[in-house]
């Protein structure tokens, strides 16, 4: 008896007019958001490697250790073509030096604003908007219709159990739905491969969980639909109902959950950190410079260094390292302090996005949203995964720059100071010594996370969206038991 329900249920979607509008638009829109992420990810490695090209180029180039700055750049993920996420919010690059913090620059949409204001549809996209809205379309009358149409009461005419009918309902209504767009999900797969996107073992065990919760998303508003069709004996009502607890779920909820949060955690902007490291570096370099100038006064203010006995090149090339030991301090309070407001802010921030995420998760459909950006590590700290391992080459990378120039010792490539009655202070640098040997200087490495660390971010939203499905279920198995049939 189930099986004929669950045959009757889908013949009468399949030969609906909406299902044939219904697979051919989302078909459309999974086959053109895939075709535009692949190209989108295509383009976004060309202008990765030649950027790296020219950074390497500039490394090359430079003849002075004093002088050398690097850069690190985001590596292009694959799985933002289903994901985006923040991925194209976050800047792309930052430079390396001693003399600047590790800062995210140049977005995605900084080179193509039109994707600012016209967002890029990915599949996350469309299974959270589009998916769910023809859910709620195709169940909204899943029940109340048949009580109208007067086929619930001859059907019941006969000795059906109402918990079968529903199971049958319910079944019909996921395989009539999930088997048919399964066509264009496979279609979207192998354009992947058709177009030689690189991807690896783990990333094809991502695209399948970020499918999985897709269909876990899509189970939830099929079932919410009988749902909210047993609540209601009219199918007009139960549609606009259906409407407002879509628009709850899907679009208020979240954003609800992100101004309390905002509200709830104050969080300095960055404006205000900068301001504070900006003047804490001024005083600092105020007082250094104050300093310096009296020591080389206390020195004996004529003598320089450059070609002269070479006793006192090396007395003064020794005074040249006091100020450098004494310039390196400097940097390294103000470094110490910058770290300090920013190792603050960030941990005011996690509190508020764990709060906000929270808080969000009462909608299934955040629930969904966070997890496939975590599959595809295109989640919120991103941003904090990459300023962390920067900041890590950071410190391998000026380490080495500095051991290089003090080894390559006085003369070419270092700055040369001098002070005298008539000229007073200057600082002027030595000639150069031809192209840097950077065959050692250290390499920046993207974080990786393995496949299990990245599933095991997702287990309690996986858990969530199981746990609305059996709550919209046994609301809606409670609620036909006491269903009037007439």
């Amino acid at each position: 008896m189930l099986s004929v329900l669950i045959v009757k249920e889908l013949k009468g979607m399949i030969s609906s007019p909406r299902f044939v509008a219904t697979f051919a638009i989302c078909s459309i829109l999974m086959l053109l958001s895939v075709y535009i992420g692949i190209n989108e990810y295509h383009e976004s490695v060309k202008q990765y490697q030649t950027t790296q090209q020219l950074i390497d180029q500039q490394l090359r180039e430079e003849s002075n250790w004093s002088h050398l700055n690097g850069v690190a750049q985001r590596e292009p993920n694959p799985l933002q073509i289903f994901a985006g996420g923040i991925n194209y919010d976050l800047g792309r690059m930052s430079a390396i030096s001693g003399d600047e913090s590790v800062n995210l620059k140049k977005p995605h949409y900084s080179d193509n604003p039109v994707y600012a204001v016209f967002r890029i549809i990915d599949f996350t996209f469309i299974a959270k908007f589009i998916l769910t809205l023809f859910a709620i379309l195709f169940t909204y009358n899943a029940v109340n219709g048949e009580r109208e149409r007067g086929t619930l009461q001859l059907l019941f005419s006969n000795s059906i159990p109402r918990a079968k009918y529903l199971i049958a309902k319910c079944a019909g209504s996921w395989l009539g739905l999930v088997v048919p767009l399964s066509i264009p999900v496979l279609l979207c797969l192998l354009m992947i491969m058709a177009f030689k996107v690189p991807l690896s073992l783990s990333h094809w065990g991502q695209i399948i969980m970020i499918i999985l919760s897709s269909l876990l998303l899509f189970t939830f508003f099929i079932v919410l639909g009988v749902l909210i069709s047993t609540l209601t004996r009219r199918s007009n009502i139960s549609f606009l109902i259906s409407l407002v607890v879509w628009v709850v779920l899907v679009l208020i909820i979240p954003r609800a959950g992100v101004l309390a949060a905002g509200q709830l955690v104050e969080v300095p902007r960055v404006a205000e950190i900068e301001g504070q490291r900006d003047a804490f570096a001024k005083d600092k370099w105020g007082q250094y410079h104050i300093d310096m100038e009296e020591r080389w006064k206390e020195r004996g203010g004529g003598t320089s260094c450059g070609g002269g006995d070479p006793h006192e090149d090396e007395e003064v090339w020794g005074w040249i390292q006091e100020e450098d030991a004494a310039r390196k301090q400097v940097e390294k309070e103000i470094e110490s302090f910058d770290m300090k407001l920013r190792e603050d802010l960030r941990r005011r921030k996690a509190a508020r996005i764990r709060l906000a995420g929270t808080l969000a998760r009462f909608s299934p459909a955040s629930a969904y949203q966070l997890t496939t950006m975590a599959l595809a590590e295109t989640d919120i700290f991103l941003k904090s995964r990459y300023e962390d391992s920067m900041n890590s080459y950071r410190t391998q990378f000026v380490d080495y720059v500095d051991q290089q120039a003090a080894n390559s010792g006085p003369g070419g490539g270092h700055i040369m100071i001098s002070m005298s009655s008539e000229d007073g202070f200057s600082m002027t640098s030595g000639a150069d010594a031809g192209a840097l040997d950077i065959s050692g200087l250290p390499q920046y490495i993207v974080p990786v996370s393995n496949f299990a660390e990245i599933v095991a971010q997702t287990v309690i939203d996986f858990g969530l969206l199981c746990l609305y499905i059996m709550m919209a279920f046994a609301g809606a198995f409670i609620s036909f038991l006491r269903y009037d049939i007439r």
